[in-house]
Formats: C-alpha cells, structure tokens, sequence
C-alpha cells in the first residue's frame, strides 16, 4: 500500500501534490492544515486521516488520530519530539503502542527508528519559508516493511 504523507499546508495546496499522490490509498496529514477546503482537495485523491495543528483553529479536527494500514498502526499529532516526548505524547505512546508516529510541525523532513517505532515527518508542504526545502513523502508498506520516498516540492 502506498500512503501520501503531507503537513503543514498552512492554507496552500501545491498544485504537484495530486499527480504526486495519484494512487496512493490514503493520505495522512501531519497538521497545520488551514482552511478546510484543503482537506476536500485532497480527499478528491485519496480518503484523509488529518490532526491539528498548532495554527489550525475553527476546523472539526483532533489533536491525534490513530489508523491501521498494512498490519502497522500510525498515530497522527503535530508537535512530537521524538528524543524528549512530552508527557502528553508519552502516555498516547504508551496506550496505543503505534508502530509509526508521523507528525509536522517542524518543518524538516524526518525519518527515524527510536525504540522500535519510526518517527516520520514529510516535511512542510506550504508555501516557501524560512529557506527550507519543501516536501511530501510516500509511504510504501506492507505486512513486513516500509520505505519512506520523499519528493522535494521545487
């Protein structure tokens, strides 16, 4: 299965992202959305799992969600810190026991196994700031693996 990971759009879809996401069977967004019809957008290619952001404000969402694809479950939430997991963090890590956190916030790709778990963000998809590269990312998983493949957005 392959799965579309985007964050931070903060109001700005990149016109790439379809193509890039075409075929993917769902799309996990890390928060930071801005206006809802961003999320409409993007459930014209795939069904999307989204949480809030640390800018997301009047819009239906929550601050985690947890899904299960391909035999692994993902816990969704915007502001991690994989090495120092606030305390928040540590207990939903601790009930849900997900295999993969994907998260945003940051906006630096990241990609790394820490006690078992891969902690993933794509990056930030929203328009150009603070001189960084902008990315989404591709899951590609199965019951035994998976393979992140990030795709720089100019």
């Amino acid at each position: 299965m392959k799965i579309g990971v985007i964050s931070d759009t903060h109001d700005y879809l990149d016109p790439r992202v379809p193509e890039i996401f075409e075929g993917v069977g769902h799309i996990l967004h890390g928060g930071d959305i801005g206006m809802p019809w961003l999320i409409l957008q993007l459930e014209q290619i795939a069904p999307v799992t989204a949480v809030l952001g640390n800018t997301d404000s009047g819009i239906n969402y929550k601050e985690s969600e947890v899904i299960t694809f391909a035999e692994h479950k993902f816990l969704l939430h915007h502001i991690v810190d994989p090495h120092r997991p606030s305390e928040t963090l540590h207990h939903l890590l601790e009930r849900q026991k997900p295999d993969v956190v994907v998260f945003g916030h940051t906006h630096k790709p990241f990609n790394e196994r820490i006690d078992g778990r891969l902690y993933f963000n794509p990056g930030y998809a929203g328009k150009q700031r603070f001189q960084l590269r902008r990315s989404v990312a591709i899951l590609h998983c199965d019951e035994n693996t998976m393979r992140p493949e990030y795709i720089w957005l100019g």
